[in-house]
């Protein structure tokens, strides 16, 4: 399964030195040195000078070399010791994957069980006359008589994720709309609207604020153990999917998968009628073809948020992922 880190696949003609530019990933970096970029890891595994391969800064030299038979990078920092003065920003270090694409999905959405929607209290009314409300608005909550938290987090129903081999339902969208703070505890609670990303209706679901830490520095790497799945959703609206898009795939935390776990992507073979066969016109499935590599980010119980990190031809729904 892990035979990708058995042998590092140097690209041929590949430069002794690079320096790092402004908008440069590790991901942009390893494709100057290797075949598979996603190998970039082991360039720096066996190397103590880079003790965080995270930080490395706009300006860095990266030397190649091979030493005991492993090809590997070295750091060096360029110093200009001329006396002068001088105004720059902070330096930004290189970002592994661009986490722009995925900040807006670190906590809304979310994926949760029937469970967990139908026994979160909902919105039975808004204060004044309004029928929908928005932010600054007062709303009445049923039954929040002992708040968790003085945040809350109101959603609304939205995909419902089928598995597309048992077709059982593996989890539902809660779709984000907008953040409120308690007033007044009871049976309806008082809440007031402090943000919102669409108009609050009557129905509408409210979970404590997810206050969890999250990861913004992330380490690609594969699972250790054989994980097969399918792309069955896009999201923010997107109908085409390529690199840079969040998808979700139908494997999570029970199978095994965790933050920074990689899967490589599998264009499905298109199923094509054989015309010379003895039997007229037999159903031939086509051989899948590699299209890309998938991180992923946030996993949930039997369902994941992921990230397209490499696309190299067009990504389907119902295309496969697999480890590496």
């Amino acid at each position: 399964i892990n035979s990708w880190a058995e042998t590092i696949l140097v690209r041929p003609g590949h430069p002794e030195q690079y320096t790092v530019q402004k908008d440069d990933t590790l991901w942009k970096i390893a494709s100057q040195f290797l075949v598979n970029p996603k190998q970039w890891p082991l360039l720096w595994q066996h190397n103590s000078k880079i003790e965080n391969p995270d930080l490395v800064y706009a300006g860095d030299t990266l030397y190649f070399s091979v030493i005991n038979g492993k090809p590997q990078l070295s750091r060096k920092r360029i110093i200009d010791l001329k006396p002068r003065i001088r105004t720059s920003s902070i330096a930004e270090s290189t970002k592994i994957i661009p986490t722009d694409a995925i900040s807006q999905f670190l906590i809304s959405p979310k994926i949760v069980d029937d469970k967990e929607l139908s026994q979160s209290p909902y919105v039975i009314g808004f204060a004044g006359e309004h029928i929908i409300a928005g932010a600054g608005d007062r709303i009445y909550v049923q039954s929040i008589t002992e708040p968790e938290s003085l945040s809350y987090t109101i959603y609304r129903k939205g995909e419902v994720y089928i598995s597309p081999e048992s077709h059982e339902v593996l989890g539902y969208e809660a779709q984000y709309v907008a953040d409120a703070i308690i007033e007044k505890a009871g049976d309806p609670a008082t809440l007031s609207i402090i943000k919102s990303n669409r108009e609050i209706l009557e129905g509408d679901r409210l979970m404590v604020s997810d206050k969890a830490e999250l990861a913004l520095n992330y380490f690609p790497h594969p699972p250790e153990k054989l994980i097969s799945g399918s792309i069955i959703s896009v999201l923010d609206g997107v109908s085409e999917i390529g690199q840079h898009n969040i998808v979700v795939i139908d494997k999570g935390l029970a199978d095994g998968l965790e933050i920074g776990h990689t899967l490589d992507i599998y264009q499905r073979g298109k199923l094509v009628a054989d015309t010379y066969n003895e039997e007229k016109n037999k159903a031939v499935r086509l051989p899948d073809e590699f299209a890309g590599l998938l991180m992923v980010f946030r996993p949930f119980e039997r369902l994941s948020y992921a990230l397209v990190i490499e696309a190299t031809q067009a990504i389907h729904l119902l295309d496969r992922v697999q480890t590496p």
